[in-house]
């Protein structure tokens, strides 16, 4: 942290703050991963030193699950194994000094992964909001994100045009089947087996890749040293 506190506010020979050094990163994400909320939220420590131009990369975990959503024992977790994995959650949502709502229910994450990339070419003022809520809706708020309406009262909160939430779900496979890909969707997929990905949240960093819950201090060194590279 004070490595950080130094960057952020380390200043030039006119008194001005320096320019964050620019840091690409190519991220597999799914709004339904309680892990990569959490990896969102770590990305902050980045933000603090680099301007980070991230590729969200969405990958659509449970394309079998139904909208309306069904309970988290249909996963087909051992008991024993998702208690582990709940206990583990619990534990990284108070490091980041947030309180998980129960989770109880999964839900389908098509419509919320299109209505994001739907929205990316209107920027990053409007994009990160609605990337923010969505996550927050589902794991702090225990909303159905799998839901049209919750869905749309979302776009709504975020001043998103309703034209465009309409252009989102246009595509043939937008309410499935399970074994379609929507177009916008496709090339995430395609890129995720090229570089055999094999999990969400999957970080890749130039020519390295990060799996799974990843700390804010490995995050911090793979970008310095991918920084160093650059420079």
């Amino acid at each position: 942290m004070i490595i950080i506190r130094l960057l952020s506010n380390y200043t030039d020979q006119t008194g001005c703050p320096m320019k964050k050094p620019e840091l690409k990163i190519s991220i597999l994400s799914d709004y339904i991963c309680p892990f990569c909320f959490i990896g969102h939220l770590r990305l902050k420590a980045l933000r603090e030193i680099y301007d980070l131009k991230i590729n969200w990369c969405f990958i659509e975990i449970h394309p079998e699950t139904p909208q309306e959503g069904h309970s988290v024992k249909m996963l087909n977790y051992e008991q024993e194994t998702w208690d582990e994995m709940t206990r583990n959650l619990l534990q990284l949502a108070d490091d980041e000094g947030i309180k998980l709502h129960e989770q109880t229910m999964t839900t389908n994450s098509r419509k919320a992964l299109l209505l994001s990339e739907a929205v990316k070419p209107l920027g990053a003022d409007v994009f990160y909001p609605l990337h923010e809520q969505l996550f927050s809706a589902y794991f702090i708020e225990g909303k159905n994100i799998g839901d049209e309406s919750v869905l749309r009262d979302i776009a709504r909160q975020n001043n998103i045009p309703e034209n465009l939430v309409n252009q989102a779900w246009s595509d043939k496979h937008t309410n499935g089947p399970p074994d379609s890909v929507p177009g916008s969707l496709l090339r995430y997929l395609q890129y995720a087996g090229a570089i055999q990905a094999k999990s969400v949240p999957t970080f890749v960093f130039d020519d390295q890749m990060l799996n799974g819950v990843v700390s804010k201090e490995k995050l911090l060194q793979v970008a310095s040293d991918l920084s160093q590279k650059n420079s």
